[in-house]
């Protein structure tokens, strides 16, 4: 399985009650034997010439109102992120890891190499920043940097959590009764994760990588929206709604007003900007026209 994937499938599946559970390992069975016997439907999901927020968005579309909302958060995750030949073989993976977890109560971490394990704690992260507001963000990148540091000046501290021979409940143990009390939910779940399936001896490594990893996820997170005039309800509505079908989450609008734009708007989200605003139109005219008259005049020019 793709270790983004099983991070987010350990943070997703792990969390649901054993009636949910029981729930998601039946539906992804039947979703695994409708894509076995459905063409189409393989067919879509393998086609490498969609990108993968777009396979999302259809699987989307195609399971909404009919399975349960974790089994559709897992197979759209799955649809998005993996590649197109392997997204069939991946949810027959996550029936089988959800099937085990159901049975035996354990989500078992495989072991992997350095760069794989921070792409398994990134995938737990995506799963945990979903139902994350915002605003949150700042406070969990700071009390995960801050743990990183704690960890890095303390050399017993040190000596316990990155013992990869200590028993994995003692160093969570250790863990909890530091942070316990002291930090938001979210960044506990993602420190002890770091201990739980990322590499025991780059634990500041794979600390300061997720503080990086949720620095880049609020700045798709929130779209920087400059416009000429007030956006209406069902404007800014519908801006979100085209930014998701974009981006392949939900975006939140940080809306300022700048005249000067004449019209339109100017959408900045991760490393995408989108100018649609009048001034950007004007501006690629002008130089849309400046280019042409030089290549006329290269092409009149008499030596």
């Amino acid at each position: 399985m793709l270790p983004k994937l099983e991070g987010y499938a350990a943070a997703l599946l792990g969390a649901l009650d054993e009636a949910t559970l029981t729930t998601v390992v039946a539906q992804l069975g039947s979703l695994e034997r409708a894509i076995l016997a459905q063409p189409e439907l393989r067919g879509m999901l393998s086609d490498t010439s969609l990108t993968g927020v777009v396979r999302g968005r259809v699987l989307r579309e195609v399971l909404d109102a009919k399975v349960d909302a974790a089994t559709l958060r897992v197979v759209v995750y799955a649809a998005t992120v993996v590649p197109a030949q392997e997204v069939a073989t991946a949810i027959g993976e996550l029936a089988q890891v959800a099937l085990v977890l159901d049975e035996t109560g354990a989500f078992n971490q495989r072991s992997l190499g350095l760069l794989a394990a921070r792409r398994r704690v990134a995938g737990y992260a995506d799963a945990l920043l979903e139902d994350t507001t915002t605003d949150e963000f700042a406070r969990i990148e700071e009390e995960l940097f801050r743990w990183a540091r704690t960890i890095e000046e303390n050399l017993e501290l040190r000596r316990v959590l990155l013992d990869r021979d200590a028993p994995l409940g003692s160093r969570l143990g250790l863990l909890n009764q530091l942070l316990a009390t002291k930090v938001a939910p979210v960044t506990l779940r993602l420190a002890r994760y770091v201990i739980e399936g990322g590499r025991p001896r780059d634990v500041v490594g794979t600390l300061d990588f997720t503080v990086d990893y949720v620095a880049q996820a609020r700045n798709w997170r929130v779209a920087r929206v400059h416009t000429a005039r007030a956006l209406d309800d069902a404007a800014q509505a519908e801006l979100v709604r085209s930014l998701a079908a974009l981006t392949g989450t939900n975006v939140e609008l940080q809306i300022a007003e700048e005249a000067d734009l004449l019209g339109g708007v100017l959408v900045e989200v991760g490393d995408v900007r989108l100018d649609a605003s009048t001034r950007g139109r004007l501006a690629a005219l002008h130089d849309s026209v400046s280019a042409g008259h030089f290549y006329e005049s290269a092409l009149n020019r008499n030596d």
